[in-house]
């Protein structure tokens, strides 16, 4: 079936499972019963190895088994994790193409001359959220986040952090960070956790501003945790405070999940959505978060629109408080 007759057959969305599912134009039953007959890819915003690529591998190896199809994760790294949102925007309403969706996409309109908005994605699950920290050598002089502070006030400027990439959740958390702090740091972005720990261990940066990926290092005794960004601490780290107890009124989980293009007959999504919950609810997933301290965070197709809806508004905000401008830098 052309695109164009997909798009004539529209349907506002069906009621699978307890859910309203906001999908596209529907299949015919046939088309929908043979629903998946190839590989489906997953675009993923970042590099192979840290907290977003290994636990997605281990759902789509889930995911496939159900389906019968292999799901295949392809990276995409770089811009901030949003090039599959974008990708998503020029490929077929099909089901064969999804993304995983971070936080950074619904920043989006302030942050490029991207016309974007969150219905221009067909929404298929939350999957689970980030656990932020500040990083330093276990050899740094600076022990804790007021020492850091410290440290940054004393010599402005030089205290440098990695990201995973600019205008990513863990840059401009920073940029409010030390705006709240009253210092000046400078960021390093890499494309991607490993990149930007590897540039820490290697003595390239001072600290480092990521989403998991550095407790073994901390627990091994190469890094110096110094807060995490959560509204409560680490179970696994009991003795390292968050921001909140530091005098800094952040708190940052970045929640993520899949997506698929605009448009997606509402069948297919109602049809990924059973599969991907399902996915996630087994063990081997959860395991895959554990060493990241994460956990699974369902959202179904109407929550995680809703999400996308306010956090844009949260997006919109954060940039306003530090006054970013567009194409600024």
């Amino acid at each position: 079936m052309k695109r164009r007759q997909l798009l004539r057959a529209g349907v506002a969305g069906v009621v699978s499972g307890g859910f309203t599912v906001q999908g596209g134009p529907a299949y015919g039953l046939a088309e929908d019963s043979r629903y998946p007959e190839r590989p489906i890819r997953i675009l993923l915003g970042f590099p192979p190895g840290g907290s977003t690529d290994g636990p997605m591998r281990v759902l789509a190896a889930n995911a496939s088994k159900t389906l019968g199809q292999p799901i295949v994760i392809e990276n995409k790294p770089g811009a901030a994790g949003v090039l599959p949102a974008q990708l998503l925007q020029s490929s077929r309403p099909d089901g064969y193409t999804l993304a995983v969706i971070p936080q950074s996409v619904f920043r989006l309109p302030y942050t490029t001359d991207i016309n974007w908005n969150p219905a221009d994605l067909a929404y298929i699950l939350g999957l689970t959220g980030y656990v932020f920290g500040i990083v330093v050598p276990s050899s740094s002089p600076i022990k804790t986040m007021a020492d850091y502070i410290a440290y940054a006030k004393a010599h402005p400027g030089e205290l440098t952090y990695s990201t995973p990439g600019s205008l990513t959740t863990n840059h401009l958390t920073m940029e409010q960070i030390s705006q709240t702090a009253g210092i000046r740091l400078t960021h390093v972005p890499y494309k991607g956790t490993s990149e930007s720990l590897q540039a820490l261990l290697g003595g390239h940066v001072l600290s480092a501003a990521e989403t998991g990926g550095w407790q073994t290092y901390v627990e091994s005794g190469k890094l110096r945790l110094l807060a995490v960004w959560g509204e409560k601490r680490m179970p696994r780290f009991p003795n390292v405070p968050t921001l909140k107890e530091c005098g800094i009124d952040i708190v940052q989980s970045s929640p993520w999940g899949l997506a698929a293009p605009k448009g997606t007959p509402a069948p297919i999504i109602a049809r990924l959505h059973a599969t991907f919950k399902q996915a996630m609810a087994q063990d081997n997933f959860r395991d895959a978060l554990k060493p990241y301290d994460m956990e699974p965070t369902y959202m179904s197709p109407d929550q995680y629109r809703r999400f996308a809806i306010s956090a844009m508004e949260r997006e919109k905000a954060v940039l306003e408080s530090i006054r970013y401008r567009k194409n600024s830098g």
